[in-house]
């Protein structure tokens, strides 16, 4: 148990928030859940149940608040836990406006390299701490998660918070790392997050079969030397991440023919995905009419534009990507087409 407990506020139920929350409260932290009322009646009557390498865990009760001001009421909090979709970020900052004073620092989880600009212009640079998640969760139903790969946590060093958070989440088993520089960290897992995730949803393909291709994989180290290009004009590191060896996979990208590097990097990414379809695909088949490519590749092009590097493989995926999202072009135009994809990158 917690020899420091915390008091922390979770912002929704995902995978990662019911994870990483759900850890937390078996070690004895108090954590209170915000979900939307429907979710929160659902959370409160069949309680969470985290699967992890130890066993199936049930949390019977967990607290959870169905609005801000509730879980406000419910008294202080050390820090809160922000994990939501990057398309979902400045709206849920907006209904949240006339609580900003009131709200505790946040550790944000989320993919991308913006959020926490997002969240700072909001709060206040001091209370946003950056942080990333690399262990892959799935999730069964509200509340129900399961740990298929424990890799662990990256934290942002250097807030009030950071130890003390780092020693909670070491206690939870989620495997902590602190960062000295948070933008090394975020981008990093960016890099990871890129591999195979536009394509695959474009395409409508798997990773495997992303990576199988030698054309697709020639375009999928285009766009990953686009983006540590992008990193090093900004004097941005490659660092390593829990249980994901980043530094390899960038210098595979720069350096190794693919000759040597497809077979290696195709075995990885398999092995990190398993069955599961990246998240891009997933937004855009289930029809929700939002995707975090804007966030990831054309974060990359946004970034190439404002420091003059050439980026026009992560727009050209942008770009494809919402216009599918939108509906502007149907998706059987590229639909297990890669031909179709490749001849449009190499005008």
């Amino acid at each position: 148990m917690s020899q420091n407990p915390l008091s922390l506020l979770v912002f929704g139920a995902g995978a990662i928030g019911t994870y990483v929350g759900g850890s937390l409260a078996l070690t004895g932290n108090r954590v209170v859940f915000l979900e939307r009322p429907a979710v929160a009646e659902t959370l409160r009557s069949r309680g969470l149940t985290l699967t992890l390498p130890d066993g199936k865990r049930h949390i019977p009760a967990p607290q959870v608040a169905a609005s801000l001001e509730e879980a406000l009421s419910l008294g202080d909090f050390d820090a809160a836990l922000f994990a939501l979709k990057s398309f979902d970020t400045r709206p849920a900052l907006e209904g949240m406006r006339s609580h900003w004073n009131a709200l505790p620092p946040v550790l944000c989880l989320s993919n991308g390299v913006e959020n926490e600009t997002f969240l700072a212009e909001a709060l206040g640079e001091g209370r946003v701490i950056a942080g990333t998640v690399t262990s892959a969760i799935g999730r069964q139903a509200a509340g129900n998660v399961t740990l298929e790969r424990l890799r662990g946590i990256g934290i942002a060093a250097g807030h009030p918070l950071s130890e003390r958070l780092a020693a909670a989440f070491d206690t939870a088993g989620l495997n902590p790392r602190l960062y000295p520089r948070a933008t090394d960290m975020k981008w990093s897992k960016m890099l990871t997050n890129l591999l195979a995730n536009a394509t695959s949803a474009i395409l409508d393909m798997t990773p495997a079969e992303i990576f199988a291709h030698p054309g697709l994989y020639r375009l999928e180290m285009r766009q990953l030397r686009e983006a540590l290009a992008v990193m090093r004009a900004q004097d941005i590191g490659v660092v390593d991440l829990p249980g994901t060896p980043v530094r390899a996979l960038a210098f595979a990208a720069r350096f190794l023919p693919a000759a040597v590097s497809r077979p290696l990097l195709g075995r990885a990414v398999g092995k990190g995905r398993g069955s599961k379809m990246p998240s891009f695909h997933i937004d855009l088949h289930s029809g929700r009419g939002q995707s975090e490519v804007a966030y990831l590749n054309g974060a990359v092009a946004r970034f190439g534009e404002r420091y003059g590097v050439p980026t026009p493989v992560n727009r050209l995926l942008t770009d494809i990507l919402l216009a599918l999202t939108r509906g502007e072009i149907p998706l059987e135009r590229y639909a297990r087409k890669p031909e179709a994809l490749l001849e449009v990158a190499l005008r």
